[in-house]
């Protein structure tokens, strides 16, 4: 199986730590963020992964070479100018088309969330639904909401507990959800995903969803999920660890 890892950003919320470093080399109870979603994304079996880079490009890759990419085939796909989640995963469709096939699906991460959600499980939800793409979500407060139909499709999306939704189509009755930044996706969607550049994947997922592809959502509520955004949540996180929250 192969993955990517969101990686680009250029980290301001995580400031200082990032002054001198990539987000993706911030340590979290010792263990970088890219350490962590890498050996998350292999335990769920993949094999192949491709990380793009921006903010201190060069030090990822010094780093994945230096820890000998973790066992498994890394590449790289840096941006010299940030393309944002939707722009990055297109600059790296090479990645998962190369060999021809359009059946596999792939993992998308960001990294700098730590979860226990099941990943094996979340892929084999996404095979047995047909979905061009699944999306980690839970029950959650969240400054931005995306809205799911009775079916688990994606509906439309909010911002805040009070903003204006936007729907998909024609069915107002959805459950608001917060998405974990982890997606399962069909390589088909370099075909129908019509953006070009810089823009977000949110974005795309809303176009194809009202062109009536199926986007899905993998609720996943009863997992423990932290954003790594911000220097207070890598401490709170790496106490979570030390406890053996995330496991080993």
């Amino acid at each position: 199986m192969r993955a990517m890892v969101l990686a680009a950003g250029l980290g301001t919320r995580l400031r200082p730590l990032t002054d001198d470093r990539p987000k993706a080399l911030v340590e979290v109870g010792g263990r970088t963020m890219l350490e962590l979603t890498l050996e998350r994304l292999k335990g769920a079996g993949v094999r192949e992964a491709i990380v793009n880079t921006h903010h201190h490009a060069g030090m990822i890759e010094v780093y994945l070479l230096a820890c000998d990419n973790f066992g498994i085939r890394i590449e790289v796909s840096r941006e010299e100018g940030l393309l944002d989640t939707g722009g990055g995963l297109k600059k790296a469709a090479w990645f998962f088309l190369e060999d021809g096939t359009k059946d596999e699906p792939f993992l998308v991460h960001n990294v700098d969330v730590v979860s226990t959600i099941d990943l094996g499980a979340m892929v084999e939800a996404h095979r047995g639904s047909g979905a061009l793409a699944t999306l980690a979500v839970q029950e959650r407060r969240t400054r931005r909401y995306l809205l799911f139909d009775e079916e688990g499709r994606l509906a439309g999306r909010q911002k805040g507990e009070d903003g204006e939704p936007e729907w998909v189509g024609s069915n107002w009755d959805a459950t608001a959800l917060a998405f974990c930044g982890i997606h399962v996706i069909s390589p088909r969607i370099f075909e129908v995903m019509k953006q070009e550049g810089a823009f977000s994947i949110i974005d795309a997922y809303i176009d194809l969803a009202m062109n009536g592809e199926r986007v899905m959502a993998y609720r996943a509520d009863g997992a423990r999920w932290r954003d790594l955004g911000r220097p207070e949540s890598v401490a709170k996180a790496a106490e979570e660890m030390a406890a053996g929250i995330y496991g080993e």
